[in-house]
């Protein structure tokens, strides 16, 4: 696109022809051009449909139609923009390309006769729906409110819990033809300056023609691990969650479009974290805090576990003899696993897809299918559907949907491994996991952080959700300016 600056032409009307033109305003319906004259002096009004408010530009117009000759003497600019044009949001802009690019974003433009700058008038509003909770985290007490999909709901959303006068929302555009609203959102007294740089400075290299996707495009532009199926960043859609790490020091990134914010830096530990956790007491806490680690930690273990012990019986110690197929069946272990992993797949894809009113129905559908007629006509034996079982209720429970995911893609390596090597290939399939997101990191955070580096204090804390009375020290991997709570 072209960015070069286009000041205003000493003709009006040329000024105004130029504007129509870069605008299409005789293409688009929705870009809106109006003639007019006040106090003597032609202005033109261009605006979008749909994101123009139309009560507030209706009562701007009836004060300037009221306006005489005199009254904007003898400096017109000042006295419409002080004055006669009574509004909360508006602005100047002597370039007209950037006068274009910002009314493509909702602001109204007014071109004066006379007058060397543009008015910008910022009476804008979205489409919007109501902040309802978040399908995947919900919390049996707590905040009902969630993000939605406008940057100015979102950033009011989170400043409602973050009252404090150093809390900052700095704005940029991404993308040379979507000019996405993008907000680093930090408290300066808290956040690392330094890491608030570097994030800037990457995002600003961002050079795009869009971010159709949004966060999901900005976090392939950051994270540099393009084939890395580990999340790099946490998303919430949850305002009190996002409160929570900018309190720690955490820098967020809200993306106009998108009813998820990214907390970054994000550790392992930060995806296995649930509001649910600190909505109960502290030993309540603790306990589904460890019931979901078993679980998650299950989904990824348990099946190419069960495929070793099924093979290898000699592995099995006394009183476990009875892990294992029962009778031979027809299909191997290893296939109905890969045929049972790609039926789950297949049926959460049906389910998004599924109108709501079917839900059942395809619910219902797929339990007979996966659980009676599969097993009875010896596509599956009975112990892999249950170990399977519990492989998907380990993988929903995790509390980042991204997280289970590549969770799944390291089971499925698992099992390929265990099948083609035994033993051997379950430990060295583990021992290579391990090195791999040991050399993970984070916006230059280590993603075992505190397991490594090892950090007690911090480490006991992601057990045994201790107390809020006693986490008084923010984490100190992001090295905040304040290290106290």
């Amino acid at each position: 696109m072209d960015k070069e600056k286009q000041p205003l032409f000493s003709s009006f009307q040329k000024s105004v022809d130029y504007m129509k033109d870069r605008l299409a305003v005789d293409k688009s319906f929705d870009v809106i051009y109006l003639d007019l004259e006040y106090a003597g002096r032609n202005m033109a009004l261009f605006c979008i449909d749909g994101f123009a408010k139309d009560e507030i530009l209706h009562y701007i117009m009836k004060l300037l139609a009221s306006l005489e000759p005199e009254q904007l003497e003898p400096d017109p600019l000042t006295k419409l923009f002080k004055t006669y044009i009574p509004y909360i949001e508006i602005g100047k802009q002597k370039d007209l390309n950037k006068a274009a690019d910002k009314l493509l974003g909702g602001p109204a433009v007014l071109i004066v006769e006379g007058l060397d700058e543009i008015i910008m008038i910022d009476a804008r509003t979205y489409p919007v729906r109501s902040p309802d909770e978040p399908d995947l985290e919900r919390v049996v007490r707590g905040a009902r409110d969630g993000y939605v999909e406008t940057i100015v709901f979102n950033t009011a959303l989170t400043r409602r819990r973050v009252r404090d006068r150093s809390l900052r929302m700095e704005y940029m555009q991404i993308g040379r033809r979507s000019m996405t609203d993008i907000c680093l959102c930090y408290i300066e007294d808290i956040a690392d300056q330094e890491r608030v740089e570097d994030l800037k400075s990457v995002l600003k290299k961002i050079d795009v023609d869009g971010l159709p996707m949004a966060d999901k495009t900005v976090e392939e532009y950051v994270s540099g691990r393009h084939w890395n199926p580990y999340p790099s960043v946490r998303y919430t859609e949850r305002p009190d969650t996002a409160a929570a790490h900018l309190y720690e020091g955490h820098v967020l990134i809200i993306i106009d479009g998108s009813p998820s914010v990214m907390i970054t830096p994000a550790t392992f530990w930060h995806h296995l974290q649930h509001a649910e956790d600190y909505r109960q007491k502290p030993l309540i806490g603790a306990y589904l805090r460890f019931i979901r680690f078993i679980a998650v930690f299950a989904s990824i273990f348990i099946l190419p576990l069960y495929y070793l012990f099924s093979v290898n019986p000699e592995f099995l110690p006394a009183g476990l003899e009875f892990i294992g197929p029962s009778e031979a069946g027809t299909i191997p272990i290893l296939l109905q696993f890969y045929i049972a992993e790609v039926g789950i797949d297949m049926l959460r894809l049906a389910a998004i897809h599924t109108p709501s009113s079917l839900a059942t129905a395809l619910g219902l559908v797929a339990a007979i299918l996966m659980g009676q007629v599969a097993v009875e006509v010896g596509l599956f034996s009975s112990e892999v559907v249950l170990y399977l079982a519990v492989a998907a209720i380990g993988t929903y429970t995790t509390p980042s949907y991204e997280l289970s995911m590549a969770n799944r893609i390291i089971r499925i390596f698992l099992l390929t491994v265990t099948g083609l090597f035994g033993a051997m290939g379950y430990l060295v399939g583990i021992t290579m996991w391990l090195l791999y997101i040991v050399r993970m990191t984070s916006f230059n955070t280590a993603f075992l952080w505190p397991f490594l580096p090892f950090s007690y204090r911090a480490f006991r804390d992601v057990f045994l959700r201790s107390p809020i009375p006693l986490k008084n020290r923010r984490p100190a991997f992001l090295h905040p300016r304040d290290p106290d709570k």
